[in-house]
């Protein structure tokens, strides 16, 4: 049994890191019990951690490392980039957000943590970004793609641009900003060398993997050749590794992270290009498996949810062809990129109108819902909440005009 001893004289920043990692233990413990309570919820269990590194965890490493590689190599101070230019952030993070995957949001997000953007540039990026549904649209039909990712930028710039004329740059920014320029630390960084292999050694395949997935190639032969599922228990093990790393990674005693410091690293010459090398992919691995955690819940959640409770997403789309934009903009707010992929899908397959797969392009979040819930809830909510009413206007303005 995990218990919390405590000792007289201990510190509370000691007491409060050793009973995170004890929650920490118990919420792995849990997910592993579960899966023992019947097989076919093992199956759920198994695709869904699958799911979660092929299709978010892989994307995340891969963006996270371009990003800070750039940032390191070229000493591209980013934070002073931003405030230098205040015109071009929410451009910037609307751009970010309409690649495909998550990883823009988790740049843009951190930076507004970090004082360096305002909360129209998160609206911005969350309104742009599309998750992996753009994967779809891109293997299907590139030439729509291009459209929906047009549309989706210009209304995220509209959208961020209105967010700050209205609301003022300050509006939700952190308050200690500007007492000591400090902020909670939300994500860390891994130095443990064996930690760093083993993840890294999944990651490269997983890497290929997940793009021939997201751009739907027949990768039933690697099932063929090996005998086996070998692309779910790819899945299954990069999922777990990165648990068990997100476990018994410590947080510091140190509550937040000094802004300044961190600029004068970005800044600083590089000495030992190996070094350099690991810090990135120690920040990389620190921020990847904090994200792939909760992934992996939100997964559970939803997918536990359809087993227990026999929903069928694709059922409410029979209710009449006015209510078929509204829903797939309130499917939008499903965290995750499955609700999104099934809604693009459907579309292509002529299912539903173009006003229908508009509307949930610019409300949806994809999977870069996840990381900006595990950074700051509250904006989160709040921002993603703001993108209804863009997409409310452009589906129906559509529906009405057009279709």
């Amino acid at each position: 049994m995990l218990s919390l001893s405590v000792k007289p004289g201990m510190p509370s920043a000691a007491i409060s890191l050793r009973s995170f990692l004890n929650v920490k233990v118990l919420i792995l413990i849990g997910l592993l019990s579960l899966a023992v309570t019947s097989a076919e919820v093992a199956r759920v269990i198994a695709r869904s951690f699958a799911d979660a590194y092929l299709q978010v965890t892989v994307f995340v490493a891969a963006t996270l490392f371009l990003f800070y590689f750039i940032e390191h190599h070229f000493k591209w101070d980013v934070a002073f980039f931003f405030r230098r230019y205040r015109q071009w952030q929410v451009p910037t993070a609307a751009f970010l957000g309409m690649l495909p995957g998550c990883g823009g949001a988790i740049i843009v997000i951190t930076k507004y943590l970090q004082g360096g953007l305002s909360f129209g540039s998160v609206v911005a990026v969350l309104t742009a970004t599309m998750g992996d549904a753009a994967f779809v649209l891109l293997a299907q039909s590139p030439t729509e793609a291009f459209i929906i990712f047009s549309a989706t930028l210009i209304v995220g710039v509209v959208s961020g641009k209105t967010v700050d004329l209205v609301h003022g740059s300050e509006f939700l920014r952190p308050r200690n900003l500007t007492a000591n320029r400090t902020i909670r630390s939300a994500v860390r960084r891994v130095d443990s060398k064996v930690s760093k292999t083993i993840w890294v050694a999944l990651l490269i395949p997983g890497v290929f993997v997940g793009i021939a997935v997201a751009l739907q190639f027949n990768t039933d032969i690697f099932g063929a050749v090996f005998g086996i599922d070998t692309l779910l228990w790819l899945g299954i093990f990069g999922s777990l590794i990165s648990l068990v790393i997100w476990t018994i990674s410590p947080l510091t005693e140190k509550s937040g992270v000094d802004l300044k410091e961190t600029e004068k690293d970005t800044t600083s010459a590089s000495l030992n290009t190996e070094e350099s090398l690991n810090n990135v992919l120690g920040r990389v691995v620190g921020d990847t498996v904090f994200v792939t955690a909760w992934v992996i819940v939100a997964f559970l959640i939803y997918e536990l949810g359809v087993y227990y409770f026999q929903f069928e997403l694709g059922s409410l789309f029979h209710l009449g062809a006015i209510f078929v934009p509204l829903i797939a903009i309130l499917v939008g707010f499903i965290p995750g990129c499955g609700p999104q992929v099934l809604v693009c899908s459907m579309y292509l397959n002529g299912v539903l109108p173009f006003s229908a797969e508009v509307g949930n392009a610019i409300s949806n979040d994809g999977d870069a819902l996840f990381p900006a819930i595990a950074l700051d809830p509250k904006i989160a909510v709040i921002a993603t909440l703001y993108s209804a009413i863009p997409a409310i206007l452009v589906a129906y303005s559509y529906y009405w005009l057009f279709e």
